[in-house]
């Protein structure tokens, strides 16, 4: 469907995906993921968008149905769950679906790798619509902004889903079930918070967005580094 677009814009959107994966993909360092791996991996993120389109579609007709839209409880659920919650919920199954019972799941620091690649594949794909849409300006903003925001709900998410495989692999379940659900929760609660706060057209807000998002970038950058360098086997 694609095709019939300017290349161009293609090329703008799917760049700064590229580079966080190749970033991350380099700080692997105990023993590098196989490229076919990480390929089902970023499809799992495109396969998701679908799945979230769907339910976000559905949850914005039920709550809409029951709130008012300019009310904060209408924007706090629907930033929170119809959209946090669909989105990084999907990235999730899919994730643990995929890369659970993988040998390649032999070092912690894989949970990042693995769960990034799946939400840069979500963002690239949902980054192509935009621009597709709205032309190279938002390539331009959104590789600054919505592109590296998913790579860090991944790093968040994959961190959390790192531990949790080395506690089920040392056999210490109930913590594994915990870092699982804390998989999910911490994405959706930065997820909605981004939402929410660039959502609310005020002047106060946007200068609270960019202190959000550059706290979020220094706060994933600072666990990549440090995950990396205390990576270990788990396998």
């Amino acid at each position: 469907m694609f095709y019939y677009y300017n290349p161009v814009l293609i090329v703008a959107a799917v760049i700064p995906a590229v580079v966080l994966m190749a970033y991350v993909y380099r700080e692997d360092r105990l023993e590098k993921e196989p490229w076919p791996l990480l390929l089902s991996l970023l499809i799992q993120g495109i396969v998701s968008t679908s799945l979230a389109v769907f339910t976000e579609r559905l949850g914005t007709r039920l709550l809409g149905g029951a709130l008012s839209g300019n009310t904060w409880a209408y924007q706090v659920i629907f930033n929170f769950i119809v959209v946090g919650l669909s989105e990084e919920g999907f990235k999730y199954l899919l994730l643990k679906r995929r890369t659970w019972l993988s040998p390649d799941f032999n070092c912690q620091f894989d949970g990042v790798v693995y769960a990034v690649f799946v939400s840069l594949g979500f963002a690239l794909w949902e980054n192509i619509d935009y621009v597709v849409m709205y032309g190279f300006s938002a390539a331009m903003v959104r590789s600054v902004t919505a592109v590296p925001g998913h790579a860090c709900f991944g790093v968040f998410m994959g961190a959390w889903y790192g531990l949790a495989r080395r506690f089920e692999n040392y056999g210490e379940a109930v913590k594994s079930q915990r870092c699982r659900r804390l998989a999910v929760i911490c994405p959706v609660l930065l997820h909605g918070m981004y939402d929410l706060i660039a959502t609310v057209e005020s002047s106060p807000f946007s200068g609270a967005f960019v202190g959000f998002i550059l706290a979020l970038f220094l706060a994933a950058f600072l666990t990549i580094r440090r995950l990396s360098r205390q990576d270990r086997y788990i396998g």
